[in-house]
């Protein structure tokens, strides 16, 4: 019976879980903050110039997408953006409000197409499920490239000669896996153009210097860290695993695409996306470095402070500012 239920885990605000498996994902924190994680339906006409739908992509898997469009001229070709969302493996949806806030304006600045997959979530689904699921949406883009498939909002409108991987926090950590996994398979026609991890939250079982001195923030504490990082990463592992740690892998014959690496001065676990940074360089890959100052992990979900804080707002400007920059390069 419900009434019997033992809680066994909980992460404050976000998520409890209990003994017989149920997972509950109803925000308990502050009541102001619950329209974040609220869903946005889709809407197939343009509001600000972007429109947005979802698609079933694969029914056998259930594998769905958001897909933003922004409203261009029908003979111009777009650029795609694979979107991986974050919320430590374990919490968020691609409609959240929080996504749609920022990817909205992310698609209209950067005129490129927003493909945003729904991640299988823990600790229903351990690792590497949501990493399967972003590559094979990115095989699914492949299969429309090569006209294999059709989707009429993308078949005659994304330049897939021009695909890029983005995600934030553990959305970053499944932008270099699925890097990974691309590098050692023949995508042709698609193009793999770039990769845009944005506060990848990466971290090994001993404290960093910056987890002990930075603040912690409703997005990112560290009784969230090392709860939604143990409930993600397969059963058994620590947090030295590859997936939150790849500083300990090779990196030789990888044809990973250029990166821009976006770090926010003020994050939790920005010592070890530093780590990553060097890491990348000395393996002699292409790697920018964009670094947000007086800032927290996740600064541009949190519309409250974008709308309320100067500094946030200018930095959110300017991290879109380097994605579209990126984009236009690549």
């Amino acid at each position: 019976m419900v009434a019997d239920r033992k809680i066994i885990d909980h992460v404050s605000g976000w998520l409890t879980v209990y003994d017989d498996g149920f997972v509950d994902r109803t925000w308990t924190g502050p009541p102001q903050f619950k329209f974040i994680s609220d869903p946005v339906p889709p809407h197939h006409h343009f509001i600000d110039g972007v429109a947005t739908h979802d698609l079933l992509i694969d029914p056998k898997s259930k594998l769905r997408v958001r897909i933003y469009l922004p409203e261009l001229p029908e003979t111009e070709k777009l650029p795609v953006l694979l979107h991986f969302h974050g919320g430590g493996f374990c919490i968020s949806q691609a409609d959240w409000f929080m996504y749609y806030n920022i990817y909205t304006r992310v698609a209209r600045e950067s005129k490129a197409i927003v493909v945003s997959t729904y991640l299988p979530l823990a600790p229903e689904h351990h690792l590497p499920a949501a990493i399967d699921y972003g590559y094979s949406t990115l095989l699914w883009l492949k299969d429309l490239a090569s006209n294999k498939k059709f989707e009429p909002l993308l078949s005659s409108k994304a330049d897939f000669t021009r695909v890029f991987l983005i995600g934030d926090s553990s959305g970053g950590m499944i932008v270099h896996q699925v890097a990974r996994k691309a590098a050692g398979d023949n995508l042709q026609p698609l193009k793999l153009v770039g990769a845009i991890p944005i506060h990848p939250g990466f971290a090994r079982s001993t404290r960093s210097k910056s987890e002990l001195e930075k603040p912690q923030t409703p997005m990112l504490t560290l009784d969230m860290l090392d709860k939604f990082l143990n409930m993600g990463l397969p059963e058994g592992s620590t947090k030295d695993h590859p997936i939150s740690c790849p500083m300990g892998e090779s990196l030789q014959g990888l044809d990973l695409p250029p990166y821009l690496l976006c770090l926010a001065e003020d994050d939790l676990v920005v010592d070890r996306q530093i780590e990553f940074y060097d890491w990348m360089k000395k393996a002699g890959k292409k790697i920018e470095l964009l670094i947000s100052n007086g800032v927290t992990h996740s600064f541009i979900l949190n519309k409250i402070a974008i709308e309320m804080d100067p500094n946030t707002s200018h930095q959110t400007h300017k991290l879109i500012e380097a994605i579209t920059k990126f984009v236009a390069n690549h």
